[in-house]
């Protein structure tokens, strides 16, 4: 049996010890110089990572997909507020719009107002026009309590558009000048020119044009584009001198008379506020 030598074994150990410090100084002096690793630590250490990735790469594709959701609702949401938003501005814009269309009506009708001041008017506003008859009538809120009779004459912003045609107490049916019943009461009118005035009858419209038309014009009158056409009086259904528009051009009829084109001063399919002519101021009933 082999006797233990206690000092050789001593000697191994140093050797090993040397050896492995030996080893660790070597490699930590040429990590130093150029940064790389030796074969075996490059191994352990790509182990390392590929382990380390396989087992965190399900939590940072699940951490991931939550974000993205999370990201996607709340993009969602403020798209849904933005819409909301943008949807509120156009409600805002159109009826900003809506009353400065209403403002500038009632500005007109202030100023129709103001010269009208020969005579007894009242001011209504309407309340119903029907698509189905929107050519021949509308309805005001104003009545025989206010004074409104039937045949008065109706006008709007700058010129006239119609006549009472049926009265109750709180509110007027008001035939239009544009309406074709031909059974309606029509207007006396005259044209003023350089040479005198021209009378006829107002009593067509032309819906193509967009123009009345005032026939039954003695031949010999001097009538021409531009001349001022208003209210004659001579019916005995309305005042004198309400304006009605200027005259777009003449023709001459089949029976010889002729025919004036008029361009309103009204505007015919916009009308939201009227004023109904009484009488003359001053007049008795």
């Amino acid at each position: 049996m082999r006797k233990f030598n206690p000092n050789k074994n001593i000697i191994i150990i140093l050797v090993v010890v040397i050896i492995v410090v030996a080893t660790v100084s070597i490699t930590a002096a040429n990590r130093a110089k150029d940064s790389e690793t030796n074969i075996v630590q490059s191994a352990i250490n790509d182990t390392v990572s590929v382990v380390d990735k396989t087992i965190t790469a399900p939590g940072r594709w699940l951490s991931s997909g939550v974000k993205s959701v999370s990201n996607l609702i709340n993009t969602y949401e403020e798209n849904q507020k933005l819409k909301g938003e943008v949807d509120q501005y156009d409600e805002v814009k159109q009826k900003t719009k809506n009353q400065a269309q209403e403002i500038e009506r009632l500005k007109e009708e202030l100023e129709l107002n103001q010269t009208l001041t020969s005579y007894e008017k009242v001011t209504a506003n309407v309340i119903t026009r029907s698509p189905d008859t929107w050519q021949d009538m509308l309805i005001v809120d104003k009545g025989s309590k206010d004074g409104v009779e039937g045949n008065m004459a109706v006008m709007s912003q700058k010129g006239l558009i119609g006549r009472v045609m049926e009265v109750n107490a709180h509110s007027s049916k008001i035939q239009l000048l544009t309406s074709d019943n031909k059974s309606s009461n029509h207007f006396p009118v005259k044209i003023s020119s350089n040479k005198g005035n021209a009378f006829g009858l107002l009593k067509k419209y032309d819906v193509k044009a967009q123009q009345l038309i005032a026939s039954e014009i003695p031949d010999e009158q001097d009538i021409k584009e531009g001349d001022v056409v208003q209210t004659s009086g001579l019916g005995g259904n309305s005042p004198a001198d309400l304006a009605i528009g200027t005259v777009a051009k003449v023709k001459t009829d089949s029976y010889g008379y002729r025919e004036a084109y008029i361009k309103p001063y009204a505007q015919m399919y916009d009308i939201s506020v009227v004023t109904i002519i009484q009488r003359m101021a001053g007049a008795t009933e």
